[in-house]
C-alpha cells in the first residue's frame, strides 16, 4: 500500500528525491558525493529516524532501492528508525515481495533481523499473512522458524492466532516440530489458533499433531478451556466431536470447560457441552473441589492472620518506641530539677550573708520581707535536694507523682526567690532610687506571671484534652489534679497511637 507522499522533519535531498522516486536526483546526488559526504548521507536519518534506503523500501520504489543498494554496505542499510524497523523490516510488513528479494540479494544477512522485541522479518510476514514473503524467508533461512520473541512466540503462534492459514501450512512444511513449541505462557499453536475463528486451521494442525488437543498450558488449560473462555461456539463443537479431546480435564482454577462457560455466561456453548456430556469439576472429584475450597478458606484466614499480626507487632514497637522517650524526657526533668534546686539554694543561701545593710538595727521592712522569703526558698530547694538523691522510684506512673510534686515545689521557690530580690532591689535603690525598684519590680511581676500562667495554661489544655478523648471512648472523664500535675502520656494517648513532642509536667 503506497502511502502518501509527505516531507519529515529533517530531510536531506536524498531524503526527499527518495521519497519522490527522483531516480535521477538520487543518482546525481549519490555520484557528486565525496566518499566521506557519502556515507553521512547515507546513514543520515530524519526526525522518524528513517534513511534514504528505508524510505525508498517503505514505499515498495524498486528502481530507486536498487541504485542506493550499489552505495550502501550491511552495516548502514541495517541501521533502523525509531519505531525499531530497518528497510527489511518496513518492506516485510508492506508485503513487498520485490523489495524484500532486492534486500536479501545484496545482503542476504539481513533476513536475521529483528527489533527491540526480536521480532524478525518472519514474525511480520505470520502476523499479516504474507505468505509469499514468509516462504521467501524460509527458503533463504529455514532456521527463521525457530526464532521466538521476547515473549516466546513463534511465528507459528502469530500465524495461527490470526488464522493465516498458508503461512501456518508454510511454516510447517519447513519445521513441523514447531507445533509443539511453548511461549513463556505455555501455550502452543493450537492454543492460539482456537482465540481465533479459522476453523479450518485448527483442523489442519490438529491432524499434524493430534496430542496437541489435551496439552495444557502453565494455567492447566487445554485448547477447550480456551476455546470456551474465547466463545467460538463452531471450534468447541469441533473439538467435541473429535475422541481425542480429554472433555474431563481441570485446570488450576478448579474449572472444567463447562465450568467455565457457566463463569463467563454464555449459555450457547454451555449447552453445547451440556449436549456433549461435559461435567462440572464438581461432578468429577466432589472432593477435590471442596478440599480446593477449604484450602482457599484457610489461606484466606492465615493471609489475614498474619495481617493482624503484623499491625499488632507495628503497633507494639510504635509504643514501646513511645514509651522510652517519654522515660529519657522523664528522667531529663528529674535531674534537671535537681540541678535547679541546687542552684536556687546555693544563691539564697548567699544572698543572706552578701546583702547590704543586713547588720543595720533598723532594717526596714524591705529587708524583712527579703529575709524570710529567701530562706523558705532555701529549704524549699534544700528539702527537693534531698528528696531527688534520697528516694529512687522505680515504676513510672508514682516517678511522674513525685516528679510533680518537686515541680510545684521549685514553682513556688522560684516565686519566693524573685519576691526577695525585688524586696531587696528597694533596699540597694534607695529612697533616691524608687523609680527604678518600682520599675524592676512590675518589670519582674510581668515575666513571671506570664511564665507561670502560660504553664498553668499547658496543664490545663492537657488535661480537658484527655477528658474529651476518655468521654469518646465512652471513658469516665478525668478529674483536674489539685496540684495541676500533668502525668505525661495517658492511656488514652496510647490507644489513639497519638504521643505528644512537648508536654508540662
Amino acid at each position: 500500500m503506497m502511502k502518501q507522499l509527505m516531507a519529515k522533519h529533517d530531510d536531506t535531498p536524498l531524503h526527499l528525491a527518495a521519497r519522490a522516486r527522483n531516480l535521477t536526483v538520487v543518482s546525481q546526488i549519490l555520484e557528486r558525493a565525496s566518499e566521506g559526504e557519502l556515507r553521512e548521507i547515507l546513514v543520515k536519518q530524519n526526525q522518524a529516524g528513517e534513511t534514504p534506503l528505508f524510505i525508498a523500501a517503505e514505499y515498495g520504489y524498486v528502481d530507486v532501492l536498487v541504485e542506493l543498494l550499489k552505495y550502501y554496505d550491511v552495516s548502514s542499510a541495517s541501521v533502523k528508525a525509531k519505531n525499531g524497523y530497518d528497510a527489511l523490516l518496513v518492506a516485510a510488513k508492506q508485503g513487498d515481495i520485490e523489495v524484500l528479494k532486492e534486500l536479501m540479494k545484496a545482503f542476504p544477512e539481513l533476513s536475521m533481523t529483528a527489533d527491540p522485541r526480536n521480532t524478525t522479518a518472519l514474525h511480520i510476514a505470520a502476523m499479516q499473512g504474507h505468505t509469499e514473503v514468509a516462504n521467501l524467508l524460509l527458503e533463504a533461512r529455514e532456521n527463521l522458524a525457530n526464532i521466538p520473541k521476547n515473549n516466546g512466540k513463534t511465528a507459528l503462534h502469530f500465524a495461527a492466532r490470526n488464522g493465516h492459514l498458508e503461512v501456518v501450512k508454510a511454516l510447517l512444511s519447513k519445521k513441523a516440530s514447531l507445533v509443539t513449541r511453548t511461549d513463556k505462557k505455555g501455550q502452543t499453536a493450537l492454543h492460539m489458533a482456537v482465540k481465533g475463528q479459522n476453523l479450518e486451521l485448527v483442523v489442519e494442525m490438529i491432524k499434524c499433531e493430534p496430542l496437541l488437543i489435551n496439552l495444557v498450558d502453565k494455567r492447566g488449560n487445554t485448547a477447550l478451556h480456551i476455546a470456551t473462555r474465547k466463545g467460538r461456539a463452531q471450534i468447541v463443537k469441533k473439538l467435541l466431536d473429535l475422541n481425542e479431546t480429554n472433555t474431563r480435564a481441570i485446570n488450576r482454577s478448579g474449572e472444567t470447560a463447562l465450568d467455565t462457560a457457566e463463569k463467563i455466561g454464555n449459555p450457547k456453548i454451555t449447552r453445547i457441552l451440556t449436549a456433549h456430556g461435559v461435567l462440572s469439576a464438581q461432578s468429577i472429584q466432589p472432593a477435590r473441589a471442596a478440599a480446593a475450597r477449604k484450602l482457599a478458606r484457610t489461606a484466606s484466614d492465615i493471609k489475614h492472620d498474619v495481617h493482624t499480626r503484623l499491625a499488632h507487632a507495628r503497633s507494639t514497637r510504635k509504643r514501646v518506641r513511645a514509651d522510652k522517650l517519654h522515660a529519657e524526657g522523664l528522667n531529663n526533668a528529674i535531674n534537671s530539677t535537681t540541678v535547679v534546686a541546687v542552684l536556687i539554694s546555693t544563691v539564697a543561701f548567699s544572698a543572706i550573708f552578701a546583702f547590704p545593710g543586713h547588720n543595720s538595727e533598723n532594717p526596714g521592712t524591705p529587708f524583712l520581707i527579703f529575709f524570710v522569703f529567701d530562706s523558705v526558698a532555701l529549704f524549699i530547694s534544700l528539702a527537693v535536694v534531698v528528696v531527688q538523691t534520697s528516694v529512687v522510684v522505680v515504676e513510672r506512673a508514682a516517678k511522674e507523682r513525685v516528679m510533680a510534686v518537686m515541680n510545684k515545689l521549685m514553682w513556688v521557690a522560684c516565686v519566693l526567690v524573685t519576691v526577695a530580690f525585688l524586696a531587696m532591689s528597694f533596699v540597694v535603690a534607695g529612697e533616691d532610687e524608687r523609680a527604678l525598684a518600682v520599675a524592676v519590680t512590675v518589670m519582674g511581676t510581668m515575666i513571671m506571671a506570664a511564665t507561670l500562667g502560660t504553664m498553668c495554661y499547658w496543664v490545663l489544655k492537657h488535661r480537658v484534652e484527655v477528658s474529651r478523648r476518655l468521654s469518646g471512648l465512652g471513658g469516665s472523664s478525668i478529674r483536674l489534679s489539685r496540684s495541676f500535675s500533668m502525668s505525661g502520656l495517658s492511656d488514652t494517648e496510647m490507644w489513639n497511637g497519638k504521643y505528644k513532642n512537648m508536654y508540662a509536667i
